[in-house]
């Protein structure tokens, strides 16, 4: 249960060391499943339970449960069980929320349609080998088209280890950002109207 505060609550609002804590694993599991959901969607051509259709009915959603976040969460301590765990639910319906816009945002970026997908690859495989080989001819001679393969399958293999890290590390920056900005608004709800006018009524 800690774990699952610390997560979704943030450290504004919970008690738990979880924000002291490194957690690269769970930043890599985050991405890694972020890019299978967009993977799926891409060779299915649908989405999984409409993760990757941000359409204006869950933006009203998302915007809505970050502008109330605040005013969730914090009574949570005070809550009675029952309402810890809606409190947690609806956190995690809210992840899922900005699990669907990052991949509503990534797939359209993809720059080919998965039937052209092996003719994209095998092209960029002839160009970049053939590039490679073209410009160690003058200097290797005969050694040139040997060369050339192996420099430009360092090439290819270089730029697939950058997209795959990328693809990790896109999606987690994105979920680290949006809380960043959720945890300074909620600070300053907190500090100007929580403080102010809730904490004193009940005091």
């Amino acid at each position: 249960m800690d774990y699952l505060e610390g997560l979704f609550l943030g450290k504004l609002w919970s008690d738990t060391d979880f924000e002291n804590r490194r957690h690269a694993g769970l930043f890599i599991l985050y991405g890694i499943l972020v890019d299978m959901i967009v993977l799926y969607s891409y060779l299915a051509g649908t989405t999984i339970v409409h993760i990757g259709e941000m359409g204006l009915l869950q933006q009203i959603l998302l915007i809505t449960l970050f502008v109330a976040c605040p005013f969730i969460c914090f009574r949570y301590y005070r809550m009675p069980l029952w309402g810890k765990i809606l409190v947690l639910l609806e956190k995690a319906f809210k992840a899922v929320l900005v699990i669907s816009l990052t991949v509503t945002l990534a797939l359209p970026r993809i720059p080919v349609g998965r039937d052209g997908l092996q003719d994209f690859f095998v092209d960029y495989l002839n160009k970049t080998l053939e590039t490679y080989t073209t410009r160690f001819q003058a200097s290797s001679g005969t050694f040139s088209t040997v060369i050339g393969v192996l420099a430009g399958g360092i090439h290819i293999v270089l730029v697939f280890v950058a997209i795959l890290a990328l693809s990790v590390v896109i999606p987690g920056l994105i979920f680290m950002a949006i809380r960043i900005v959720q945890y300074l608004y909620d600070w300053a709800v907190n500090k100007l109207i929580i403080k102010r006018f809730f904490i004193k009524k009940q005091r």
